[in-house]
């Protein structure tokens, strides 16, 4: 059964006065909607299936209840976090982290591609809450140093992705390590048959809160699709930039040696640019989130490794340079825009080719609305006649400045 949500306040949803006091400390006043319906419902005891997009404050929605609720004079961990991916892991850590302020609660980190011993270390300190992925969580408990058993609240994020690349038997095997007395919050984007199956098995009588992905979309984010050959999306991408000028952006690939040739080409002439895709150094990938986050990094090209979880309120601009494999996944990355400010709601642009007009339609199907398409003077993006490109140019070699516009930087294109 669908939940209703009602207008609320953080004090109305029986919140201690604490944390009250560090919520209003760093600046949440009001809360979202699956903040408002979640946290009650956990604060009762209740195992609840959050459905919501990702960026709408779910962390806070299970994060506020257990850390109100902590046992201070345990020394078990009373509450584990399984994420999808270590990027999202230790965001969840740092936002934790912000909403115990002063409090003697400590939050570990448990993922893979960090060095092993320093996290050994921290679980040696008896951390009250662990963030991890699966795998390092997997393998921890088999070095013996992860205990489980008295574990009150386990919270699932981004249950769908998880399951989608490959994770489910190892969270199943967590979730068999865990007290049977547990309290079980399941928060995901989409709820495909295998995360409906993981919720049978592993949760007791769960109260579902099913707040519509679909309309957050339409309601936040302009849409528009922009027709074009293959051959012609790179051009197309440069000449996007130059018209609408985003305070940041990020462009989407299907694959990481398609985002990595677009920076190949880009970068000789934007020197706030990066990449992020599977087959970069962790260190790397760590250098170009943050840079994103704090506002260093004006342009960066990815996969879908970053279209989903990540909470970045700078981003103005979302470029589908290749249409989504899936629908779902659509939402995702058009979710990452929207976040600057209540004024302005963030854009996101799609280039469809002639052939994938039923990706385009379904796409449009599942978010019940008509993309608009974008119109641009002075390009043809089905012209058959060669056109020049940044890349294609030895004559072109601007000198980079920081504060260089868009036009100035492709103004030979």
């Amino acid at each position: 059964m669908d939940s209703e949500v009602t207008e609320s306040t953080f004090s109305d949803l029986g919140l201690s006065d604490w944390v009250l006091k560090n919520l209003s400390q760093i600046g949440f006043k009001t809360p979202t909607p699956i903040q408002a319906a979640v946290i009650p419902r956990a604060l009762d005891g209740a195992d609840v299936i959050g459905q919501a997009q990702t960026g709408t404050g779910k962390t806070a929605a299970f994060g506020l209840p257990v850390l109100q609720r902590l046992k201070r004079e345990s020394t078990a961990i009373q509450a584990l976090i399984l994420t999808p991916t270590r990027e999202l892991s230790e965001q969840v850590q740092r936002e934790l982290e912000l909403f115990v302020g002063k409090q003697n609660i400590a939050v570990a980190l448990a993922v893979g591609g960090r060095p092993i011993h320093k996290q050994l270390k921290t679980l040696e300190r008896l951390p009250q809450i662990v963030v991890g992925t699966p795998g390092r969580v997997i393998d921890l408990i088999n070095r013996g140093v992860l205990h489980l058993g008295e574990v009150d609240w386990v919270i699932l994020d981004e249950a769908d992705r998880m399951l989608e690349i490959g994770f489910r038997q190892a969270v199943e095997r967590i979730l068999r390590s865990c007290s049977d007395e547990r309290q079980t919050l399941l928060l995901s984007a989409t709820m495909p048959k295998p995360v409906e199956e993981l919720a049978q098995r592993y949760m007791v009588e769960p109260e579902r809160i099913d707040l519509s992905v679909k309309k957050i979309v339409v309601d936040q984010i302009e849409q528009f699709y922009c027709t074009v050959d293959g051959n012609k999306k790179f051009s197309l991408l440069i000449k996007l930039l130059q018209q609408e000028k985003p305070s940041q952006a990020i462009v989407f690939c299907r694959t990481k040696r398609g985002a990595h040739d677009i920076y190949t080409k880009i970068k000789p002439y934007l020197g706030d640019v990066g990449v992020i895709h599977g087959d970069l150094a962790q260190s790397r990938r760590d250098r170009v989130m943050r840079q994103l986050r704090e506002g260093e990094a004006r342009l960066v090209i990815a996969t879908d490794i970053v279209g989903r979880g990540i909470d970045i309120s700078g981003i103005s601009h979302i470029i589908n340079f290749d249409i989504p494999e899936s629908s779902d996944d659509y939402v995702h990355r058009v979710g990452r825009a929207g976040r600057l400010s209540s004024s302005f709601n963030g854009r996101a642009f799609t280039f469809v080719t002639p052939e994938q007009g039923p990706e385009l339609t379904k796409i449009e199907v599942l978010i019940n609305n008509l993309l608009t398409e974008y119109q641009f003077e002075g390009f043809d993006g089905y012209t058959q006649r060669e056109t020049k490109t940044v890349a294609d140019d030895p004559d072109f070699n601007p000198e980079y400045s920081s504060g260089d516009d868009w036009d100035s930087m492709f103004e030979d294109l």
